[in-house]
């Protein structure tokens, strides 16, 4: 069973943060591990699925 909401590489926002684009980068063990979209090497943010939003389609 396939529990992950978000495929590596998609955009997201954080629910504490939704001003700041970022990007799935791993999937591991029900975590997230995020790059802020546009800034490759700045740390990972890493969230549980529940406190991510989707980015809307245009």
């Amino acid at each position: 069973m396939l529990d992950n909401n978000f495929p590596i590489g998609s955009d997201v926002f954080a629910k504490v943060n939704p001003g700041l684009k970022l990007t799935i980068r791993q999937y591991l063990k029900r975590i997230y591990y995020c790059t802020v979209k546009g800034n490759s090497s700045q740390k990972d943010l890493v969230y549980f699925e529940r406190e991510l939003i989707p980015v809307p389609i245009k």
